[in-house]
């Protein structure tokens, strides 16, 4: 798709947003405690908690340590585990205008690759 490091970490910061439910994508619970407000708080949420393998019957995902209210995807831990992305993580986590500047610009790369839709027949 053509997205470097920096743009993937950006785009998966709109998980500052939102939840995971059952019902939908076999995964539970909130990325950051405000689900409704677009900000940097889920890289700082990625950096400042400590993260376990949640022990239950869906899929695998991770916990923090301290209230098991928080929860992340491998995606996620991915993006603290590996020195190139993490590099980002960091920057995001300190600044909230750079982490929505680039979140804008990438969102806008992703929109413009537009839809392929294919006729069915």
């Amino acid at each position: 798709m053509g997205f470097n490091d920096s743009e993937i970490a950006a785009l998966i910061g709109a998980h500052s947003m939102g939840g995971c439910h059952i019902n939908r994508s076999g995964y539970d619970g909130h990325w950051t405690a405000t689900p409704n407000t677009f900000s940097n708080k889920f890289f700082r949420s990625l950096l400042e908690e400590h993260w376990q393998e949640r022990q239950w019957n869906g899929p695998k995902q991770f916990e923090d340590v301290r209230t098991k209210f928080l929860m992340i995807l491998s995606t996620d831990m991915a993006l603290i585990q590996d020195p190139e992305f993490k590099k980002y993580v960091v920057e995001y986590a300190k600044d909230n205008d750079l982490f929505s500047k680039s979140f804008s610009a990438a969102f806008e790369k992703l929109l413009e690759l537009g839809v392929d839709f294919q006729k069915r027949g």
